[in-house]
């Protein structure tokens, strides 16, 4: 009795608030069936679980320890956490190929999860693959490993053998390496670094043939740049089809179309495609007919190599218009659209004129032609200010029993520094294949430069003709850029209308 009324009385606390007395209570008021129903009905009045799935199902565990309980309610915790955290995991990534893993924030702990298939670990993404083959043991980053008589370096012959076959995964994966590693197999470094640079080399060429195929256009084919240009064409109605190729030269293939309309002009009923090589080897010593042509030097220099070739393309349009308003018999230039020229078709059904070269001819026409052509030439000279820069039998075709001239994307003007140098070439050219011919009537190479160029150049030697041309020249060229000759932009030639509208 003394122990309960010590117990009943106030204590002081310590953190200044009075305990309220313990209520005293015996140990029959415990016991007794009355207190313990009312504690059941007490019970009974918080709602039972309805969420089966999330009550903690346990079989043959002794849960009489507090830390088991407590380890079984953290484990079960940890769990709902990695779903929820799995959940914005994938609501934040989508359908995003690049993703972000929240695997650094999951709870780390024993309970195996088997119904998540994401847990599971995927061995071939893995660094330590444990079903892969062992890789070759290599020293250690001292340099060596045993001691004394034993020592072995990094310099050894097997342990360099080895590693170098391991090296050969690295090489790129077209390279078949095969399974070396697991033989055992040990490369020299001499063999190793002739594979590497092997290697090497074929991923250059590799390379190379890409951008070849991608950005160029091949013997008689086009790459899918030229190729959409034409797609182009034929929806835009200015060709009705596009038959097929007919020559292929070494900057040019021309193909045989179906005209359509313009708007602005005709469009003759056969046309011919000549596509421009976009390939630059071509055009790598031809540089000298534009570079010094007054009319595109301005633009020459401020252009990269293969915007040049537009140029060139350019450059045959303005020489055949001028031709065209003098009268000349050459093609006919429909439009121009980047490096492809369109223009009208020298033969008849298909079938292309024939070059002079090739056709069979009497005496009496191959007479007529040579008059023709001395003709042609004085009035490109005279009239349309050119020189032709490339005229022989292969560049003149007969058809309906005329000369027609093409292939001008090379002409100068006579102002050119070079150009009475490639009107003596011509010349030459022209004063041969009609004496090889039987033409009796065909003058030598210097009497036919004074009827064209109106020049009286009297020479014994050939060395002394081209003398004076090369003064006549410096004389052209002190001139042209002592007044300094400038162009407009359409050249006053009239020519058709250029489409450039397209990007690179």
């Amino acid at each position: 009795m003394d122990q309960i009324e010590i117990t009943a009385k106030e204590t002081k606390n310590p953190w200044g608030a009075p305990n309220k007395a313990a209520t005293p209570c015996s140990l029959a008021d415990v016991m007794s069936e009355q207190l313990a129903k009312q504690l059941d009905e007490e019970c009974s009045v918080f709602p039972a679980c309805t969420n089966v799935d999330n009550v903690i199902t346990v079989d043959n565990v002794d849960t009489s320890s507090d830390l088991m309980l407590a380890q079984m309610l953290q484990m079960e915790f940890d769990r709902e956490f990695d779903t929820q955290l799995r959940r914005e995991e994938k609501k934040f990534n989508g359908d995003s190929k690049v993703s972000i893993s929240f695997e650094n924030y999951r709870m780390v702990h024993p309970y195996d999860d088997s119904d998540s298939s994401e847990d599971e670990v995927d061995w071939q993404d893995t660094r330590h693959d444990p079903y892969g083959p062992d890789k070759p043991t290599t020293t250690p980053r001292k340099g060596f490993t045993g001691k004394g008589r034993n020592i072995t370096t990094k310099h050894d012959e097997d342990v360099c053998g080895r590693k170098n076959t391991a090296r050969m995964e690295n090489f790129a994966p077209e390279v078949q390496v095969g399974d070396g590693i697991r033989m055992d197999l040990k490369l020299s470094n001499h063999v190793y670094n002739a594979l590497k640079q092997h290697c090497y080399t074929e991923q250059r060429r590799s390379a190379r043939l890409h951008e070849k195929k991608e950005h160029s256009t091949a013997e008689q084919a086009v790459d899918p740049k030229t190729r959409l240009l034409m797609y182009k064409m034929v929806n835009a109605g200015i060709l009705e089809n596009i038959n097929g190729c007919i020559s292929t030269g070494k900057e040019s293939v021309v193909f045989h179309a179906d005209g359509g309309s313009l708007e602005e002009k005709a469009v003759p009923t056969e046309c011919v495609l000549k596509v421009f090589k976009t390939t630059l080897n071509e055009f790598k010593n031809r540089d000298k007919y534009i570079k010094d042509d007054y009319r595109f030097k301005d633009r020459f220099s401020k252009l990269n190599p293969r915007k040049i070739i537009r140029m060139w393309a350019e450059k045959e349009m303005h020489n055949l218009a001028r031709m065209k308003k003098a009268g000349i018999l050459c093609p006919e230039v429909v439009i121009l659209k980047k490096h492809i020229l369109v223009m009208s078709f020298i033969g008849l059904d298909h079938v292309p004129a024939p070059k002079l070269k090739e056709v069979k001819l009497g005496a009496e026409d191959m007479k007529g032609a040579y008059y023709q052509v001395l003709q042609v030439m004085q009035q490109l000279f005279q009239e349309c200010n050119l020189v032709h820069a490339d005229l022989s039998e292969y560049n003149m075709l007969w058809h309906d029993g005329k000369v027609w001239l093409i292939d001008v994307s090379q002409s100068v003007e006579p102002t050119h520094p070079h150009g009475l140098e490639f009107l003596f070439r011509d010349c030459r050219n022209v004063s041969t294949f009609f004496q090889k011919a039987g033409v009796a009537d065909a003058m030598n190479v210097y009497d036919l430069f004074n009827a064209v160029s109106g020049l009286q150049i009297q020479a014994d030697t050939e060395a002394e003709f081209i003398a004076q041309i090369e003064a006549l020249e410096k004389m052209n060229e002190d001139h042209v850029q002592k007044h300094g000759r400038k162009t407009t932009a359409s050249m006053n030639d009239g020519g058709p209308p250029i489409s450039d509208n397209e990007d690179d």
